[in-house]
């Protein structure tokens, strides 16, 4: 909705839109939403190196998270690390509930059902609390860096928020999931390792964010600094 101001020209009241945020949202809860389901509990190891296959997917949320919060401002990247969050919730409700049906008589795909879409518990809690926590994470400390570094060095941003975000969600998620299940020395080395790899790979990223960055922003007409941001991460607010 606008109004004219007394020189003629149109002023915006209420909540500013925008052309691609609903977009950019859809892709970061689809790219959670599978990177945990297909991923999440996977081992592959390529040329002696161990890894946790969601690795090669994963990262690219955190990048996204990077682009909402530079383009539209924490707060409404906040609101999209809940709905992701919300979204992961229902993933796991309805694996359980699918997968608890009682198989039809003479269908006997159980067994590989149960092994595909199958959730323990531990592996599902360890998803939320490091994607909440890592997430909100990411973009508090880029935002901060923002203001910091007075919208300068993008690059030092996204790496530095992913290095702290990612690090976050790595010593929540490996540890809730598989300590006692996997070895110690497991745990640690996957652990480690899918951390060196998704920063590497958010650095790697880096000349596609800064595209799409400068791309969003000329196209929205924003540049957003959380000068006056309220950081709570208990808020939907935009």
């Amino acid at each position: 909705m606008s109004k004219q101001n007394p020189g003629g020209e149109d002023q915006q009241v209420g909540p500013k839109r925008y052309r691609y945020y609903d977009f950019v949202m859809a892709a970061f809860v689809a790219i959670l939403l599978l990177s945990n389901l297909i991923g999440a509990a996977k081992l592959s190891t390529v040329a002696g190196v161990t890894f946790g296959a969601g690795i090669l997917f994963f990262p690219l949320s955190y990048v996204i998270g990077d682009i909402l919060t530079e383009v539209y401002g924490y707060a409404r990247a906040r609101r999209v690390v809940w709905a992701g969050f919300a979204g992961l919730l229902f993933m796991s409700l309805m694996s359980f509930v699918v997968v608890g049906l009682p198989p039809a008589e003479g269908w006997n795909d159980q067994p590989a059902y149960e092994a595909v879409f199958g959730q323990t518990p531990r592996i599902v809690l360890a998803s939320i609390l490091a994607f909440w926590s890592g997430e909100l994470v990411n973009a508090y400390v880029l935002a901060r860096m923002k203001i910091w570094t007075k919208g300068r060095h993008l690059w030092t941003r996204t790496i530095g928020s992913t290095v702290v975000g990612q690090g976050v969600d790595s010593l929540i998620f490996y540890p809730v999931a598989f300590l006692g299940v996997w070895p110690l020395e497991l745990v640690i080395t996957v652990l480690f390792t899918n951390f060196a790899m998704k920063v590497a790979w958010e650095a790697a990223l880096t000349p596609v964010t800064y595209k799409v960055v400068a791309m969003l922003k000329k196209a929205e007409h924003e540049d957003y600094f959380d000068s006056d941001t309220n950081f709570t991460p208990f808020s939907l607010k935009p």
